[in-house]
């Protein structure tokens, strides 16, 4: 088949394109950066550097295509004017229109956990606007949304904390077990539905692992050589100001902190658990040595 993936070289698109090659399919991989183009090749996929806001450029790439993987890039969030329900909203649309005027009617959107609802999830309650401007499409185009738990490699985030004061700072934590996901899972998952048949809107969760904060302090804290290690828990308020002082917009430092207090008390995980996955390979302890070694270079 025919399969166009953005995201260009990412931690998803990457592994996806070369278990992809490997499965005998034609690969078009979308960059906005002219300098990846020998790099996409070099995997054996084809390069095709655009804008995803250019409907033109994405129309020309998606038509002919079997499949179209689509995602939204992410956001800078130490930008103070950083907007994400703008920025994607705006590549979403772009998306709507070439996927139409290609004649597309097979596509496999990269969401997120919690784009079940647009209430009490922070910044996650883009990816159900994004996914609803999806769902415009006719219902001829099939959609399968993929909907991966919080990424392992966020909890690089956790790293200034620990250096500084030995300790892992949110304004969540417990006993209380949520899931995670590596990206080589997720793009496993992914591999595995564009070979399965589609039929209108489907959702698929992905996850790896399912570990609580106090065990994610000791699994953490033991790769690097800090057995000790805790998880304190602070308030949403005191969680908003540092983020705030470490350089987040208002914005973005709400979204964050509002998503973090919907972890616990059902709402950000409700609709996971009434669909739960089959969990993935790559558990946390696998993740610990890029942890480790994030750890011990900073």
């Amino acid at each position: 088949m025919r399969i166009i993936i953005t995201g260009s070289l990412g931690h998803i698109s990457k592994p996806l394109t070369q278990e992809l090659i490997e499965k005998g399919h034609s690969v078009t991989v979308i960059s906005s950066n002219p300098e990846k183009k020998t790099n996409i090749e070099e995997l054996g996929a084809k390069a095709a550097i655009g804008s995803l806001e250019d409907v033109s450029f994405l129309t020309k790439t998606f038509t002919g295509a079997d499949i179209v993987y689509l995602m939204e890039p992410p956001v800078y969030f130490l930008n103070p004017t950083a907007d994400p329900e703008k920025q994607w909203s705006n590549i979403v649309q772009s998306y709507l229109l070439a996927i139409q005027q290609s004649g597309v009617t097979k596509v496999v959107h990269l969401s997120s956990i919690g784009a079940h609802t647009d209430k009490g999830i922070g910044m996650l309650e883009t990816h159900h606007y994004v996914e609803n401007i999806l769902k415009q499409l006719p219902n001829n185009i099939s959609i399968k949304f993929m909907r991966p738990v919080g990424f392992y490699y966020n909890m690089f985030a956790f790293l200034p904390t620990i250096k500084a004061q030995g300790i892992i700072v949110q304004n969540y934590g417990g006993d209380e077990k949520e899931p995670w996901v590596s990206p080589l899972d997720i793009a496993a998952v992914i591999a595995e539905e564009i070979e399965k048949p589609f039929d209108g809107r489907e959702i698929r969760y992905i996850a790896s692992d399912e570990v609580s904060p106090n065990e994610v302090a000791k699994i953490l804290g033991e790769v690097i050589g800090k057995a000790d290690l805790k998880w304190l828990v602070i308030s949403d308020e005191q969680f908003k100001e540092g983020l705030i002082s470490a350089g987040f917009g208002l914005k973005s430092a709400k979204g964050l902190t509002e998503m973090n207090a919907s972890r616990f008390g059902g709402v950000l995980y409700e609709d996971y658990y009434r669909n739960r996955p089959v969990l993935g390979k790559v558990k946390l302890r696998d993740f610990g040595k890029d942890f480790a070694d994030a750890f011990f270079k900073s």
